[in-house]
């Protein structure tokens, strides 16, 4: 498991942990991550960036044995499918989609217009590369009547996200809310926008209604299991608090998502309901996602289907039976060292 500092780490540790006959390796850039203080294997790799990343994981299969790589870090995806056939070779599966699919899913922009292109509902949407294009992308999406919101086309977690809007009480944000707030008016947001490198951004509707985070089971293309939760609370883009509700017209949706783009292993998908009432694909995350271990509470145990699906070793019926209406909260917990 990389990533093993990652904010989702511990829970996707804890999963794994349950699995006995699994025999886990938690590995990470920083090797005072705290993966090393909740696992007694750990192993120091370099950035995904690094030109030696590959061969440092290769050499590191070989050297433990190992059979399956579950990539926890967004960046490393596309790394590691570009060389799975040499992970193969050395006798270890790596569980992601393939690289086609993820430089879709990976990339805000070119996901909406893929599956657009596809026939399948996303909110309505502009892609701007200069300030004058993001000027036209907002008015055309009916700012500043409506809310609009925008992104970068490749960022990780809620980095670069902001609501553009003329509807915000500014004093109700200075002193009732953290220093976190997603809202801008568009002013600001022009102006931060054309003060460097303005980036490609995709710039769509905003889409009023309540979220889900949607965990997925994928085996090529087709859906194992798919669970949308829905996020009662976040903190900085992360469920805090949340409720597994067997909502049939997600399931279908995030289905068909999954076919398009022939995903694989554990997938998360960002969905929220629409002004007119549908869900609609906020993002899509290609990994196994951080709040995955909440679906525990449901009886769904994601990362140790997932390994299992990848070596085809026998899943039984009970685990996939999803126990619907649990509800959960996270909280912070110490590791000391």
């Amino acid at each position: 498991m990389t990533g093993g500092g990652a904010p989702g780490a511990a829970g996707i540790l804890k999963c794994l942990q349950a699995e006995r006959s699994f025999h886990i390796t938690v590995a990470d850039a920083n090797p005072g991550a705290v993966g090393r203080y909740l696992h007694k294997d750990f192993e120091a790799i370099p950035f995904a960036a690094d030109p030696g990343f590959v061969d440092a994981v290769l050499s590191l299969c070989r050297k433990k044995n190992i059979h399956v790589i579950l990539p926890l870090v967004t960046r490393e995806l596309i790394h590691l499918s570009q060389h799975s056939k040499e992970f193969e070779l050395a006798g270890a599966k790596v569980l992601v989609s393939p690289t086609a699919s993820l430089e879709i899913a990976n990339n805000k922009s070119r996901l909406y217009e893929f599956l657009q292109w596809r026939g399948i509902p996303v909110p309505e949407f502009r892609v701007a590369e200069t300030p004058d294009q993001f000027k036209t992308a907002v008015e055309g999406l009916g700012y500043p009547a409506k809310q609009v919101c925008f992104k970068p086309s490749v960022s990780n977690g809620s980095r670069g996200f902001r609501i553009v809007s003329e509807q915000m009480n500014e004093l109700d944000l200075l002193f009732n809310h953290k220093p976190d707030s997603t809202y801008l008016r568009f002013q600001d947001a022009l102006r931060i926008l054309s003060s460097g490198a303005f980036p490609e951004l995709l710039v769509s509707e905003y889409l009023p209604g309540e979220e889900y985070s949607v965990d997925c089971l994928a085996n090529q293309g087709e859906s194992i299991l798919i669970i949308p939760r829905l996020r009662k609370r976040m903190i900085n883009g992360i469920s805090v608090e949340g409720e597994f509700i067997k909502e049939d017209t997600i399931i279908s949706y995030c289905s068909k998502i999954i076919k398009e783009l022939q995903l694989h292993g554990n997938i998360g998908i960002q969905v929220k309901r629409s002004e007119k009432g549908s869900f609609l694909i906020l993002e899509i995350n290609p990994r196994v996602q951080g709040t995955i271990s909440a679906a525990l509470g449901a009886g769904i145990n994601f990362p140790a289907l997932a390994v299992k699906q990848e070596l085809g070793l026998p899943i039984s019926p009970i685990e996939l039976e999803v126990r619907w209406g649990v509800k959960f909260s996270r909280y912070w917990e110490e590791v000391f060292y």
